[in-house]
């Protein structure tokens, strides 16, 4: 599932080589999208090229090429829809209230809850938020508290040092708040999702990395939505 803007930069570019069979200049995606550098082209434009809906031709300057087009949403219908910050809805991985699981003998308690996997996060600098869900896996139930929860694969090593490593799974309780300190999932713009540790400067939001080869990066208020707590942590071996 494409974002917002990735889905208006695939269908503007798609548009154009229809139109004129020449792939149109940065300056013009960053126009047509309304954004205010070009850097914001690029990263979305290597986020369509790694899910695989465009290809960029190598030694030709301006050379992309359309792969593929999404299938699943009715054509049009990415194109008017806002992103939904929110990562997950619904009861998805809600812990069961104690009267309604099944008793700690069952087979079904032995293999845990089943929560969501909505994709991958970036531990490391953002990457473009993922807002669709891949699979499931089974949670220990002493691992939830209240509430929803989903997991996400970690991609990235900037958060090492608390133990958070590149490919493992982590454990996200549904929250749009955050108290100093607490390992986040933070939504960047409305676009980006990057797990953070979550610190207050003034009146600004800072995103600590727990590796000292990453900057801690600062925010005004307006640009940060928390999406939700780390709770837990599942590793293969």
């Amino acid at each position: 599932m494409l974002t917002r803007k990735q889905h208006e930069l695939l269908m503007f570019i798609h548009e154009r080589l229809k139109e004129t069979g020449i792939p149109p200049s940065f300056d013009e995606m960053k126009d047509a999208l309304d954004l205010a550098s070009k850097s914001g082209i690029h990263r979305l434009i290597t986020a369509l090229e790694e899910r695989g809906f465009i290809r960029r031709l190598p030694n030709r300057a301006r050379a992309l090429e359309v792969l593929r087009l999404p299938d699943s949403i009715a054509p049009g219908l990415n194109a008017s829809r806002r992103f939904s910050p929110s990562v997950i809805e619904g009861s998805l991985g809600r812990k069961q209230p104690e009267k309604s699981r099944v008793p700690a003998a069952s087979n079904d308690d032995a293999a845990g809850v089943s929560v969501p996997v909505m994709g991958r996060i970036a531990a490391g600098v953002p990457i473009d938020a993922i807002q669709h869900q891949t699979h499931s896996i089974a949670v220990p139930p002493e691992m939830l508290s209240g509430g929803d929860h989903y997991a996400l694969e970690v991609k990235g090593d900037s958060m090492i040092e608390a133990g958070i490593l590149d490919g493992d799974t982590v454990i996200i309780r549904n929250a749009n708040t955050a108290n100093p300190g607490e390992i986040i999932v933070a939504l960047v713009d409305d676009e980006e999702a990057t797990l953070k540790r979550f610190r207050r400067k003034g009146a600004s939001i800072a995103l600590e990395a727990a590796n000292p080869a990453y900057e801690t990066r600062i925010f005004g208020p307006d640009r940060i939505k928390v999406q939700g707590k780390l709770v837990g942590l599942i590793r293969r071996y």
